[in-house]
């Protein structure tokens, strides 16, 4: 019998490894801007084609290399940045793994050009496939220059995972602008077929932050200090009343790294507690610096995430320096204790006067006194009315949770009757006095029992069906603004209008581009009520971001994301009218059991459940 293990070739190995470091073209971007930082550039430049597919090329004044380093930087864990495993807690440049390059040769066709300031001449090699094709001098510029071209050409599984071209440079801007925005001190241009979506000079930290996300920050941050002994933070955190609905500009960077941290988030949205809604995100650009050896960022090959030595006491530092600043520019909420007294308004007529509120009170009642030897002042006052109501209230708690280990079951049996691999049985409303439990659920008659609509999910189905058929037909329509919109946005987000603009006209939208990342807004679709165009943009394009993960079709998505922002919600009080409208809508849908996201629409309580809870068995 034959041994049936074997080595791996490298070019197999460099594929598979590459899996794991570059997983989408904004990932070679930030590979290959880290290497240009850590090469001492003061300029970089940044050009893109086709989202990164086609063309990703970075050009550098920074140290160059060698025709020998040249060649060496694409074998698999080489690298200049460290030499033993102890130096890993010493690191403070930005690569160190020598895996990135060797992942993108492995993935792409390669072109390099470098050179350093003391020679005369530069090396040019072409790798493509871990192949080596083609290595000779070469006369060029001082610094390096790097080519990535048609990525994922070899592993065509990994290219049809891709999404369109919108979402692709969304995610290449970010990875830029984690690395611009801490590293202010250096120069960053970026193209994107043949467009310069930013053109970043050397600045401060602040300067930064406007020139990346718009001059209307410029009022929306204060900044950030604090120094120990153990970290030192600094940096801005955003104003709470311009807190996001969606998760936008969060940054965090340990040593100029950027870095996610889900518990340092947390102090962050814990300082501003009572000073932002519970679904909102503030924004903030914190970098903390701490001794290399107190912090492990050999995590992931991505070195996104890093750990601690002592997290607990990152956090109240953190939270600590948050709080500072939020008290400084008195952004808290506060009492003035020095007010009249409220008692004392007086009334006004037409006006409900004020009543101070009574309370009963057991002056002889003593805590400390077991209810066995409690004396006759505690038994009186035990035996008032409202002690004996609150006692019957205690026993009135079991009966809410009777029900709670059937909810599953109906669950399913819901998600059975409404599944849309069925034919649904439409049913049909017997009793047009239908009524709206908690602004929440709508509750109507039917003849098997009762119907239950979820009001929000019901009402994306429609629209999103809605906003498909528009797509199709071409028939959506649209009301004219009184005085048209001029909104700003991020370049991230332009670009994604930009990509999805005719879409967005087919829709009702009447849009036109006006200036650098600017748009001017004529008309809306007639579902839009939403007076705030421009918080209406930006939840659209954070909703589309969160459902690229979801729908591979730009119209899907648009759909969803435009039905998710403007259908009714949750607490809105409906006439008779919109309730049964509502329902009726509901039902001509394609498919009415379930929300584009998934999430059940409608369910029926039959008559037999309602008996069931009356039964005396």
């Amino acid at each position: 019998m034959t041994d049936i293990i074997h080595l791996l070739p490298d070019s197999v190995a460099n594929q598979i490894a590459a899996g794991e470091v570059i997983q989408r073209p904004s990932s070679a971007v930030k590979e290959l801007l880290e290497n240009a930082i850590d090469a001492g550039a003061t300029e970089i430049k940044v050009i893109i084609k086709d989202a990164g597919k086609t063309l990703i090329q970075v050009i550098d004044n920074g140290c160059g290399m060698s025709g020998t380093d040249a060649r060496m930087c694409f074998e698999r864990h080489a690298t200049s940045k460290i030499k033993t495993a102890d130096d890993i807690f010493e690191v403070r440049t930005m690569g160190f793994r020598g895996e990135a390059l060797p992942s993108i040769a492995a993935i792409s066709q390669v072109e390099l050009k470098t050179k350093r300031i003391d020679d005369d001449m530069g090396a040019f090699i072409i790798i493509e496939g871990s192949e080596v094709v083609k290595q000779e001098n070469c006369s060029c510029n001082n610094g390096t220059s790097i080519s990535i071209k048609n990525l994922f050409y070899n592993t065509p599984a990994r290219r049809k995972f891709l999404k369109n071209d919108a979402i692709e440079i969304s995610h290449i801007i970010e990875e830029f602008q984690r690395v611009a925005l801490i590293n202010h001190d250096i120069a960053f241009t970026l193209h994107s077929n043949n467009k310069e979506i930013f053109h970043l000079e050397r600045n401060n930290l602040k300067q930064r932050i406007i020139s990346i996300f718009g001059s209307g920050f410029n009022n929306k941050i204060l900044p950030l200090e604090e120094e120990t002994t153990i970290a030192k933070f600094y940096g801005f955190i955003g104003k709470p009343e311009f807190a996001k609905a969606k998760r936008g500009e969060q940054y965090f960077f340990v040593n100029n790294r950027f870095v996610k941290h889900p518990y340092l988030h947390h102090a962050v949205q814990k300082s501003f507690h009572d000073l932002i809604q519970a679904d909102k995100f503030p924004s903030y650009f914190i970098n903390i610096v701490v001794n290399p050896k107190t912090v492990d960022v050999n995590i992931h090959p991505t070195k996104t995430e890093v750990k601690f030595e002592d997290e607990k006491i990152m956090y109240s530092l953190l939270l600590s320096a948050i709080r500072q600043v939020i008290g400084k520019f008195h952004l808290a909420p506060m009492l003035d204790f020095q007010a009249e007294n409220i008692s004392a308004i007086p009334y006004i007529p037409g006006n409900t006067p004020i009543v101070n509120p009574g309370i009963n009170i057991n002056p002889g009642y003593n805590p400390f006194v077991t209810e066995k030897k409690a004396g006759k002042k505690n038994e009186e006052f035990a035996s008032s009315k409202s002690f004996h109501q609150s006692k019957q209230n205690l026993k009135n708690w079991d009966r809410l949770y009777q029900g709670a280990a059937e909810t599953k079951e109906r669950t399913e049996t819901a998600q059975q009757s409404m599944s849309p691999e069925k034919n649904i049985n439409i049913p049909e409303v017997t009793d047009k006095n239908i009524f709206q439990l908690h602004n929440k659920y709508i509750l109507a008659h039917v003849a098997s029992g009762l119907m239950v609509v979820d009001q929000q999910a019901a009402h994306e189905r429609i629209l999103y069906e809605k906003f498909l058929n528009s797509f199709k037909n071409h028939t959506a329509n649209s009301q004219q603004l009184l005085f048209p919109k001029t909104i700003e946005l991020s370049p991230a987000d332009f670009e994604i209008v930009s990509e999805i603009k005719k879409d967005l006209r087919e829709i009702g939208f009447e849009i036109g581009d006006f200036g650098k990342n600017s748009l001017i807004v004529h008309g809306v679709p007639v579902e839009v009520v939403n007076d705030d165009i421009e918080k209406l943009f930006e939840e659209i394009i954070g909703q589309y971001k969160i459902n690229s993960s979801v729908y591979n079709a730009k119209h899907e998505n648009l759909a969803a994301s435009l039905a998710k922002k403007v259908s009714v919600k949750y607490g809105k009080a409906l006439s008779q009218e919109e309730m049964l409208g509502l329902i009726e809508g509901l039902f001509s849908c394609g498919m009415p059991g379930f929300s584009p996201s998934g999430k059940i629409t409608a369910t029926i309580i039959n008559i037999e459940e309602i008996d069931d809870k009356f039964s005396t068995k």
